[in-house]
């Protein structure tokens, strides 16, 4: 297994892999994501901004996750244990269908963990969609504190902010 920065080549292949995700959580009754997120534009300028990570087994792409320092205007009415602004945020995390249960999405946070030890930042957050409580329960298991709810999308239940404190 090999986590690398994604580059513009791997497009379709991401795609390919947010597609068996998304029907794999739509199998599960999970109304997280559809056809319209997280969409081909909103990737390719992750991968503009060098911020898109992808697992690769076997030279096939099984996973890709977003890290940046970038947060949703609604992360400022929650009130963060790390007052330093000095974190991480995770965004789009996905794992192909096939490959769930193998502890990919784990490599891919301690992954994260890694990248705020190694730029002397504090924290990590994220937020994850109400509905969908295997991502709760994976974020709790990993050391997440669910730091409260806000909304995202029209349309859509709440979603929990986590956040870990890292150093």
């Amino acid at each position: 297994m090999k986590i690398r920065k994604a580059n513009l080549e791997d497009i379709d292949n991401i795609m390919h892999m947010y597609n068996s995700c998304v029907s794999g959580m739509i199998d599960e009754g999970i109304n997280q994501w559809d056809s319209t997120y997280p969409n081909k534009q909103i990737i390719l300028n992750d991968i503009k901004y060098s911020t898109f990570f992808v697992v690769e087994i076997n030279k096939e792409i099984v996973a890709g996750i977003n890290i940046d320092k970038n947060q949703d205007n609604t992360y400022k009415s929650i009130k963060w244990y790390d007052k330093s602004n000095s974190f991480l945020v995770v965004h789009r995390l996905a794992v192909k269908k096939e490959y769930w249960n193998r502890k990919i999405g784990k490599k891919l946070m301690l992954f994260t963990e890694e990248l705020v030890i190694n730029n002397k930042l504090n924290s990590i957050r994220l937020d994850t969609y109400s509905g969908n409580p295997k991502a709760m329960e994976f974020y709790t298991r990993l050391g997440y504190k669910n730091m409260g709810a806000i909304q995202l999308k029209i349309n859509k239940d709440h979603y929990f902010c986590f956040e870990k404190i890292i150093s």
